[in-house]
């Protein structure tokens, strides 16, 4: 069987796919081009940059198609269901590398990192003082709260970062249903791991109790518009490292300009590169071009993760 990795795939996962008889093609089919050559591959692989569409998956005699990631977004899983071919992801592999990414963000804008890692280039001679000054603003993330609102895999790897932080854990859960997360440490401490219980509450109380909000919820569906921010407190810092839409960028922009909310971290736009500078020019922001899954430790642990269950769907 030949299978098309459109948008790669980490060199441990080809390894397994190709021990196991497959043969794995790497070189990228534009967009374009793809409902014309997909015909010839049993399996695709995609992240975030294909779009496998209707027309793609009508002109293919795929057996499989596999996204290298958590979320669907860019597949026609309506399509895929009618022609009778099984969908797969990775949800497991990128889980702490978007946490951590969070925290990048978080930390970014509590230090003041965003703005003199920009700044100090190009002014750190002449303005140095001036810029301790604004540096000097900064504030410490313990004591402070975390709210979540998406509580899956993501998520719950947040509430473990934040909780060993000295940060108070509330999580948004329509049902109210309770949580508990064991707190993962280093090998050496493994002894001392321990368990949290987490209840979740109304949306309304996430966001007007927490100092900091990240966002985790599934699919690209609004969830924070101006109604939703107007409910966050004025030094509320707001995290988006989930889906381009579920945050509307309009009013996000506004309220950061206004000063309704302090700080945001993005890490996924609207449109993908951004088509306007909304949330570009925001000197508030710490912004990172969809990086969330990026890590090289994620991205080997995606590629064994989706190896293992193409091996397992198609060799069973």
């Amino acid at each position: 069987m030949r299978i098309l990795a459109n948008d790669g795939i980490d060199a441990a996962g080809k390894t397994l796919l190709e021990n196991a008889g497959f043969e794995v093609v790497t070189e990228k089919v534009a967009q374009e081009e793809l409902a014309n050559k997909i015909g010839e591959y049993d399996v695709l692989i995609v992240r975030s940059a294909t779009k496998v569409k209707s027309d793609i998956i009508q002109a293919s005699n795929l057996k499989l198609i596999a996204r290298a990631g958590v979320g669907l977004d860019n597949i026609d899983l309506k399509a895929a269901g009618e022609k009778g071919i099984t969908v797969v992801n990775t949800p497991n592999a990128s889980s702490r590398s978007v946490a951590e990414l969070v925290f990048a963000h978080a930390f970014s804008v509590a230090r003041m990192l965003h703005m003199t890692n920009r700044k100090m280039p190009s002014n750190g001679q002449t303005d140095f003082k001036s810029l301790k000054s604004k540096a000097s603003a900064g504030f410490e993330l313990q004591g402070k709260t975390m709210g979540i609102i998406g509580f899956g895999r993501i998520g719950q790897e947040v509430a473990k970062i934040a909780v060993g932080l000295g940060m108070e854990v509330i999580v948004y859960d329509y049902k109210s249903r309770s949580f508990d997360i064991t707190i993962d440490l280093h090998a050496a401490y493994k002894r001392h791991n321990f368990q949290v219980t987490l209840k979740g509450e109304p949306m309304d109380v996430v966001l007007s109790e927490s100092d900091f909000i990240s966002l985790h919820t599934p699919g690209s569906a609004e969830v924070i518009d101006a109604a939703a921010i107007s409910k966050m407190k004025n030094s509320a810092v707001l995290i988006n490292c989930a889906r381009g839409g579920v945050v509307n960028e309009v009013a996000l922009n506004e309220a950061l300009n206004s000063g309704k909310i302090s700080f945001a971290g993005v890490d996924v736009f609207q449109n993908e590169p951004p088509t306007n500078d909304l949330m570009l020019s925001l000197e508030n922001a710490s912004l990172s071009p969809h990086i969330g899954a990026s890590t090289s430790e994620a991205q080997m642990r995606v590629g064994i993760e989706l190896a293992e269950r193409i091996i397992s769907h198609l060799m069973k």
